[in-house]
């Protein structure tokens, strides 16, 4: 299964130290979310990242980043529906519901289907489909590989998820909340935490 990290909406000091360790860890693919952020933020944070690895990032905002790194792709969502007109290059997209799925499949390099679980960082997201919608859509080949499960996901129900046929999963809450964003500077339980993520999904 891939391992895809989101990350946190905030930038903090040691961030650029810890993503690095992350890919050296093993993460498949960073999704750089930084809702409303200033393009010059984003673009200082990945200035701090080693070039090896830019290749393996995926931006949801300031699309022209993409072209200016060198990175995978662009994730669309309902927050930036469309890529810009001259983009031809990978897309990922955020599916809502699992009609979407199908369609926006055809379209991407894989999608995130969210709200699999209640969110472990964002209380008002809570699982949109039950135990049975979600075994439907895999007999019917609606969830994939090309299918990437976000929403509460964690090292319990990483196992389920893998029996659902998701091509992998999108992390967030369960690894950042082992941070403290605003004073911590010892990750070496977030560090650990991944370890364990990066062996299950192997």
């Amino acid at each position: 299964m891939k391992l895809i990290l989101l990350t946190s909406p905030d930038f903090f000091i040691e961030e650029d130290k810890i993503l690095t360790a992350l890919f050296e860890e093993g993460l498949d693919i960073l999704h750089l979310r930084k809702p409303n952020s200033e393009p010059v933020f984003c673009e200082r944070l990945l200035t701090l990242l080693p070039d090896e690895f830019h290749k393996r990032i995926v931006v949801h905002d300031h699309f022209y980043l993409k072209e200016e790194f060198n990175l995978m792709g662009i994730h669309l969502s309902h927050h930036n529906p469309t890529a810009p007109p001259d983009y031809h290059d990978m897309v990922s997209r955020t599916c809502y519901t699992l009609d979407e799925v199908p369609q926006l499949k055809a379209k991407s390099k894989y999608v995130i289907l969210k709200n699999v679980y209640d969110s472990i960082s964002e209380p008002n997201y809570v699982a949109k489909f039950t135990e049975e919608d979600l075994r439907q859509a895999t007999r019917q080949g609606v969830i994939d590989k090309h299918v990437m499960a976000q929403g509460g996901i964690s090292l319990e129900n990483i196992p389920v998820v893998r029996q659902y046929g998701f091509g992998g999963v999108v992390i967030r809450g369960d690894l950042w909340r082992r941070f403290n964003i605003h004073r911590g500077y010892d990750y070496k339980d977030l560090i650990a935490h991944f370890r364990k993520l990066r062996q299950i999904t192997e």
